[in-house]
């Protein structure tokens, strides 16, 4: 029996376990296809390129981006407004409802109250409000689910872009949704919906999972390199397994470990297509993997196959690619019934 490791006051951990950002699930983590995001905001705003589109999967980790970038631009362009609209299912494209998704988002404390024009006054006049308290006639807005909505939304959103250009804001809008918002852009170019494209389409980027153990591995030594409480050197992965960390243990170093963890239950489940982690999974993978060590690190325990592979099957990975899977097989039945 392994002789559990004296631990000395540098080992004290400095919040209680409950408080870490790991328990509480508001963290975010970054991921190649994350920091190519960013990158194409960045350009977008550099290059004065009002609009974008980003697509792919479902449940492969776009909202989670958003949330991380909406993080990134606080701390890096305090200065630029951003908000985070969520596109709902209408069966009907109308346009109060629309407008009052834009009004939660911006923080308007009666969204449902009024007509169409003053809901559209109001938005207009939230948004002036947040860029003067900035100070900066910028804003980022990210759209979720915009596949969701149909040539009257971007109408309407074309409207607000202009209204917005008129008392001297400038308005960036990133389209996020699934693959079909690409094929939205094809039929608006080939319906030479020109104004609706060059405003809100111009530049587009295929958001991606974890794609090769290398990505793995990236992601993996933000839980090495991220510290909290910020300013301490206390890493996500100290804070969970001390002693195997002090032992020069890093979670990046399991990075082909738990790619083969993912890849093994992928394949023995059928599941579709090359291997891409969603974020969402790959997460929680490795907070079960850390929660499970909280103890087991006391007896000089630290991560192995047996613990990443147990960690991967309790994820959620296969369930979320079944559930997406299926969403598709409905959706192209839906197709076909209407061809």
């Amino acid at each position: 029996m392994t002789r559990p490791t004296q631990r000395d006051s540098s080992d004290r951990r400095p919040i209680a376990r409950d408080l870490h950002p790991l328990e509480v699930g508001n963290y975010r983590i970054g991921t190649p296809a994350i920091e190519a995001f960013y990158e194409l905001v960045k350009s977008c705003m550099d290059h004065k390129i009002t609009g974008a589109l980003i697509y792919g999967p479902s449940r492969i980790g776009k909202t989670r981006a958003i949330e991380y970038l909406r993080l990134a631009m606080a701390q890096n362009f305090a200065k630029v407004t951003t908000y985070h609209v969520q596109a709902e299912h209408k069966p009907k494209h109308a346009e109060g409802p629309f407008f009052t998704s834009l009004l939660e988002a911006v923080g308007c404390p009666e969204p449902d109250k009024g007509s169409n024009p003053s809901k559209r006054l109001k938005l207009i006049d939230r948004i002036k409000d947040a860029c003067a308290r900035n100070g900066s006639g910028v804003v980022a807005m990210f759209f979720d689910e915009a596949q969701r909505y149909g040539e009257n939304e971007y109408e309407w959103l074309r409207d607000v872009h202009d209204h917005l250009d008129r008392i001297n804001i400038r308005l960036f809008t990133f389209l996020i949704g699934q693959e079909e918002l690409h094929a939205v852009k094809t039929a608006f170019q080939q319906a030479r919906k020109t104004q609706i494209v060059a405003r809100l389409m111009v530049e587009e980027l295929r958001f991606h999972g974890l794609r090769d153990p290398a990505d793995t591995a990236t992601c993996l030594d933000s839980y090495d390199t991220t510290c909290f409480p910020r300013g301490t050197d206390w890493s996500f992965t100290r804070f969970f397994i001390p002693n195997a960390v002090r032992l020069g243990y890093r979670l990046a170093h399991d990075a082909q470990l738990l790619w083969n963890a993912f890849e093994a239950v992928h394949n023995k489940n059928g599941l579709p297509g090359e291997l891409e982690i969603p974020m969402e999974s790959f997460a929680r993978a490795v907070e079960i993997m850390l929660k499970s060590c909280w103890d087991a690190d006391a007896k000089n325990e630290r991560p192995d196959h047996g613990r990443w592979v147990a960690a991967v099957k309790a994820c959620g990975y296969v369930q979320a690619r079944l559930a997406v899977r299926k969403e598709m097989a409905v959706a192209a039945g839906g197709a076909l019934e209407m061809a």
